[in-house]
């Protein structure tokens, strides 16, 4: 009897041969440096963070930046690169060495420093992971955030920790905030889509499609419990332009039909439910303050006229607005970079995000890198408009900031990689006519190559039956009438 394969859900997919990566530190690292920063086992006020009071949990969370930092040094040392910097590369070191640097004028100088200094390690991280990391590796630090998260949302449901006034009816796990919580649903969601649909590379998935069908729907599910509307409006933005771009001309002939289609579906059957998760229960008065957000730009703008060119130093805009507004933070990444780091640390800071932006779009006409290059797109398009009612891109030590580290790593890594090879050119072929080889008046088989005999020549140019031994051609080397010869380049 025939033998059949055994049905699994879980195939084990070995390569057959050796893929190459950096070790598994470049999946390691990140994730070590992004849970210390956000996964808490307590609560703490936002005036005792801005206080500079240090617990347990925080010199926990020094301690693994540390530790990143001495095994960066003792596994690559301190030495200037040996390769021309990338210009993406330049503009982020001088993005966190300004930002770190205004920490010493600032108002909070002890969290300042701190967050100045975890954000060096952040993109020494990234710039070490940028120059030596494989594809592989960047995909298996995608999965590896992928399972956490749901992980992170098992815990959420089997044991909820006590939430605040805030988050009464909202979704989180730990003591972890839901606009926290709803980055990194997001971020998986889009992540989860991406091997979803990789046709072209299909090598790049390490579960089972059916995997990644159910961790969409768990994630779906979580991301619209958390009741973030930022997050959930920068998913389906991201979104759109990930299937835009990842699956070239047809992903956007897909993106337009089914855009429609789901759209018109979404408004017709479920609009009430829509309109109740953008209210989430606030008044109109409310509502139309962005929950007290434009207050606190107008305060932020008055700050920033104080300051504006260099601004008033990394983490001032945590304690600047508690006693005014009761509010740590601008809640929105460009008020938050205006009123830190000035005019100047603004621009940096958008320049960074447009040559990014630049470069991963010009990653997305070559086929080879077109799936990575539109996921991060998506990414970057996640965290743009997400920034817009939280400002956690534009502050170190969480989330948002460390996957704006992971996505230069990576996009660096695509450029390493380099893109679709160079057409190959065909040789050209000449007819020999049978006239020509008649008469014996020569052929032309090639540029410079113009013989008085109508025989094939060998590699070397020589008569006869020779010629087989390199060539297709054999027997006694004669061409036949109408037969076509492969041009050579170059005299005997």
């Amino acid at each position: 009897m025939p033998k059949f394969p055994r049905p699994t859900l879980l195939p084990r997919r070995r390569p057959r041969h050796a893929v190459a990566s950096a070790g598994w530190w470049t999946v390691l690292l990140p994730l070590a440096l992004m849970l210390s920063s956000d996964y808490k086992l307590r609560a703490r006020e936002v005036d005792q963070a801005v206080g500079g009071s240090a617990d347990l949990t925080v010199m926990f969370e020094i301690g693994v930046y540390g530790f990143a930092a001495l095994y960066l040094y003792y596994r690559f040392g301190l030495r200037p690169p040996t390769r021309p910097t990338t210009g993406l590369l330049l503009v982020a070191w001088a993005f966190a060495v300004y930002w770190a640097m205004s920490a010493l004028w600032s108002p909070f100088m002890a969290l300042g420093v701190v967050r100045g200094v975890q954000l060096l390690i952040s993109m020494s991280l990234a710039y070490t992971i940028a120059t030596r990391a494989e594809p592989r590796d960047m995909h298996r630090l995608a999965h590896a955030f992928i399972a956490i998260v749901l992980v992170s949302v098992g815990i959420g449901v089997a044991h909820p920790f006590p939430r605040t006034a805030h988050t009464e009816d909202r979704f989180n796990w730990l003591y972890v905030h839901a606009v926290t919580a709803g980055v990194y649903l997001a971020v998986a969601i889009l992540l989860t889509i991406s091997y979803l649909i990789r046709r072209e590379r299909p090598e790049h998935r390490l579960w089972h499609p059916v995997v990644y069908l159910g961790a969409l729907v768990v994630l779906c599910g979580a991301l619209v419990a958390t009741g973030t509307r930022g997050a959930a409006a920068g998913c389906a933005v991201g979104l759109v332009v990930l299937l835009a771009t990842s699956r070239g001309p047809k992903g956007r002939v897909d993106v337009a039909v089914l855009g429609v289609a789901v759209a018109t579906v979404a408004v017709l059957a479920f609009s009430d439910k829509i309109l109740a998760f953008v209210a989430r229960g606030e008044s109109a008065e409310k509502l139309a303050s962005l929950n007290s957000r434009t207050e606190l730009w107008a305060l932020a703008m008055e700050a920033y006229k104080e300051q504006p060119l260099f601004g008033r130093g990394l983490g001032a805009s945590r304690g600047l607005f508690l006693e005014e507004i009761g509010l740590g933070g601008g809640h929105n990444a460009f008020v938050n970079a205006l009123v830190d780091n000035g005019a100047f640390g603004t621009a940096v800071f958008a320049t960074l995000l447009l040559t990014m932006g630049f470069v991963q779009l010009l990653m997305t006409r070559h086929r080879t890198l077109r799936t990575d290059a539109g996921l991060l797109l998506g990414i970057l398009v996640f965290f743009v408009v997400n920034s817009i009612t939280t400002e956690y891109l534009a502050a170190p030590a969480n989330v948002s900031g460390i996957w704006l580290m992971i996505m230069i790593a990576w996009t660096e890594v695509l450029r390493r990689q380099g893109g679709d090879p160079l057409p190959v050119p065909v040789p050209a072929t000449v007819t020999v006519t049978a006239e020509q080889a008649g008469d014996g008046t020569g052929s032309t088989h090639g540029p410079g190559d113009t013989h008085g005999t109508d025989s094939t020549y060998g590699a070397e140019g020589t008569y006869g039956a020779g010629a087989g031994q390199d060539g297709e051609a054999g027997g006694d080397g004669a061409t036949r009438p109408g037969e076509a010869v492969p041009g050579r380049r170059g005299g005997p």
